[in-house]
């Protein structure tokens, strides 16, 4: 299936950390006795586990291993390796030059602060992960009838059930979701993480999901990268969710229709939602659901009112710097939460409930969320 862009970063990451530690294990003959030893103990580990990262980022390797074997050694492999990256520049300052012998302990003490803050800060992303929140938006369209004024949609996606998730936070997210009394419930996609994941039990809880339409969906990319797109289409149906591959399912409320249209994961700019104009019904609502946001240009110029997204799990892990938001998905996309307009057309991108890559979550807690359709 190729290797995803993601999987090529911690391959980068990795082998450049691998590398850096390897000089530095080198390097350390020249050192006094103390710091040898750590050398000697510390970075063999250390490296050991960056390159069990590496080598298991290819798909086609780690389906030969168990998931909870694979997912916990990436994410540690990527976090020594991020740490490693980060570490040794300033333990290399410290030993190269000569401060001052009045500033010198001031100055060691301030670089263990500083080496100890991504451990401080994976803790805290760890605790938060499960730190599940409410989201209530109301989306404005321009002409909506009086029938669907109101109208709730509660929306889960991105549950990602692995190693990384449990089942105590999908159950908590469903049992939210249902306190909502939406009328339509919706799942947008990336159930699971891998092939082998609890693709099964996700389904069974989310069977519990209560609407007072139904519950319908799209699929995600990490259906594709599982190869789960059939069962998951298959088996949702059979208890009673409906997964809408580029198909469409007119609602009727009172003398107003709202479309429904679902598509796959798009991937490639050129080719997104290509057909998708033809499940367009003239004088209806029409809201697509698709994992991706990136499609929201593409979507209003095919007549959606509405496009509801999530993929980006609102970056994750994020910090806020000068005002603005720093996180690894605005690499990707400039469509990373919450509401967005264009020519009076709207996406709404949720945070998700799960993680993926790591069992963390910062600035960027799990979220069910609400969504209200008001006329504007």
């Amino acid at each position: 299936m190729g290797l995803r862009p993601h999987y090529l970063m911690e391959l980068i990451l990795g082998g450049v950390a691998a590398l850096t530690l390897a000089i530095y294990w080198l390097w350390s003959k020249n050192l006094d006795a103390r710091l040898r030893a750590w050398a000697r103990f510390g970075i063999v580990p250390i490296l050991l586990l960056i390159l069990c990262g590496v080598i298991l980022a290819p798909v086609r390797i780690a389906t030969n291993f168990p998931n909870f074997f694979v997912q916990w050694a990436r994410c540690i492999g990527m976090f020594f390796a991020v740490w490693t990256l980060y570490a040794l520049p300033i333990l290399l300052v410290l030993r190269s030059v000569n401060f001052r012998p009045d500033r010198r302990q001031t100055l060691v003490t301030a670089a263990k602060v500083v080496l100890a803050a991504p451990p401080v800060v994976a803790t805290a992303a760890f605790i938060q992960r499960d730190h599940l929140t409410f989201r209530e938006v109301n989306i404005f369209i321009p002409g909506l009838p009086s029938a669907l004024n109101g109208l709730k949609l509660v929306q889960l996606s991105d549950i990602h059930l692995s190693p990384f998730v449990s089942e105590a936070l999908l159950a908590r997210s469903i049992a939210l979701a249902n306190e909502t009394k939406a009328h339509i419930a919706l799942v947008t996609g990336d159930l699971i993480t891998r092939e082998g994941d609890p693709l099964d039990t996700c389904l069974k809880h989310l069977k519990r999901l209560r609407s007072d339409v139904g519950t319908f969906g799209c699929l995600g990319n990490h259906e594709i990268y599982a190869r789960s797109e059939e069962y998951t289409t298959i088996e949702g149906a059979r208890h009673g969710i409906r997964f809408l591959r580029r198909q469409s399912q007119p609602l009727r409320f009172g003398d107003a229709t709202l479309n429904l249209v679902g598509v796959d994961h798009q991937r490639g700019g050129s080719r997104y939602l290509a057909g998708t104009e033809n499940l367009i019904v003239p004088g209806a609502t029409n809201v697509l659901l698709s994992h991706n946001p990136d499609v929201f240009p593409v979507a209003t110029s095919k007549g959606f009112d509405l496009t509801i997204s999530g993929h980006t799990h609102g970056g994750q892990v994020t910090v806020e710097i000068l005002d603005q938001d720093v996180n690894l998905a605005r690499f990707f996309t400039p469509y990373i939460y919450g509401r967005y307009e264009h020519e009076g057309k709207s996406l709404f991108v949720t945070r998700g409930i799960g993680t993926v890559g790591a069992p963390a979550r910062l600035g960027a807690p799990p979220e069910v969320a609400l969504i209200r359709l008001c006329a504007s």
